[in-house]
């Protein structure tokens, strides 16, 4: 390990903890839109239920490495840049809408192009060029100026928050909110039956705060060249595929590992399963409507500073103040673009 590159270092936590994310969306079905869909429209709420489970594993781990120093919450993104509420709210909408589009988000579209899935591989370019365009290209002075971002001047928490307020032990609150969770997701007898996807939630909780934890301690290793950071699937699509094209974008770190890692992750899931199969559209339709989608996922999520993961997970197992009004924005984005399309195939 001494004598791989630091960045290379990054790359490979990204692609084990990565991993563990793409065999969660194969084996466990751990998937954003289909938690909504199958709790909306299937009357089946263990996928939803499922996030609890997640969230739960990933807040408990990610603030008891953090109380024994192993994990630097107050150096990531969502604690070190000032909350943008209105960023938060309409960048989440904008992003749960095109995923409704695309029938994906990005990370969902990873796993199903690792299941042999073309569509998803369509979703996955545009929706990194978007996000791209949004964060360094033509968009991206619009982009700063209607959303400014500026430098936090205290961590933009909850946990932070309490503990300054009352006195609360950050890890003592975090323990609340995740027992909480897990107390939800269990509280749904058909999940309590389903061993499996509770292992593989639990499992993929436990790889979000490991990415942490990897990326807190190279930080330390390369006094700060190296990012504390997590998995997110908005600006790290397009950071991967420059990396792939020009071997440039800050070279080889932990994005293109974690992009890398899902990819191989939902491979393996899927053969496991006997469900790889090469898929493409039959419909220009359906296409269009699905770069649609990506186009406007990669916007919403750089304006939003986070995807369904980025913010619904790596975000929230920080607590940070971003996170559960993101995830909401985009849970009511995605049911909005859903009933759009459900509106649109109904005969008059």
């Amino acid at each position: 390990m001494g004598m791989l590159p630091i960045g290379a270092l990054a790359a490979l936590i990204g692609l084990m903890t990565g991993m563990v994310l793409g065999l969660a969306a194969r084996l466990g079905e751990f998937c954003t839109l289909g938690a909504i869909e199958s709790a909306i429209y299937g009357d089946d709420q263990r996928r939803l239920r499922l996030w609890g489970i997640v969230l739960g594993t990933a807040i408990f781990s990610t603030f008891l490495l953090a109380d024994a120093g192993l994990i630097d919450i107050e150096a990531t993104i969502y604690h070190a840049i000032a909350w943008n509420p209105l960023a938060s709210i309409i960048g989440g909408a904008v992003f749960g809408y095109g995923m409704a589009l695309a029938g994906n988000c990005g990370f969902g579209a990873l796993a199903r192009f690792g299941g042999g899935d073309l569509r998803a591989f369509v979703v996955v370019v545009v929706m990194a060029i978007s996000g791209y365009v949004t964060l360094n290209g033509p968009l991206a002075n619009l982009r700063i100026l209607a959303f400014p971002q500026h430098p936090a001047d205290a961590p933009q928490g909850y946990a932070h928050l309490v503990a300054a307020q009352l006195g609360l032990p950050p890890l003592a609150f975090a323990t609340i909110v995740a027992a909480a969770l897990t107390v939800w997701a269990l509280s749904y007898a058909p999940l309590r039956r389903a061993h499996h996807r509770i292992g593989w939630g639990v499992a993929a909780g436990l790889s979000i705060s490991l990415a942490l934890w990897g990326t807190s301690t190279l930080n330390a290793m390369s006094f700060g060249a190296v990012p504390v950071e997590g998995h997110s699937f908005t600006a790290p699509l397009g950071r991967a595929l420059l990396w792939l094209m020009t071997a440039s974008s800050g070279g080889l770190g932990f994005a293109v590992g974690s992009v890398a890692g899902v990819l191989a992750g939902a491979f393996i899931g899927s053969s496991i399963k006997g469900h790889f199969r090469w898929e493409a559209c039959e419909d220009p339709r359906e296409l269009g409507r699905q770069v649609s989608g990506a186009a406007l996922m990669g916007v919403g999520g750089i304006v939003a500073m986070g995807c369904s993961v980025g913010q619904g997970l790596t975000g929230f197992a920080t607590l940070a103040y971003s996170a559960p009004v993101t995830l909401a924005a985009i849970y009511f984005g995605a049911l909005y673009g859903l009933r759009r399309l459900i509106q649109g195939y109904q005969p008059d």
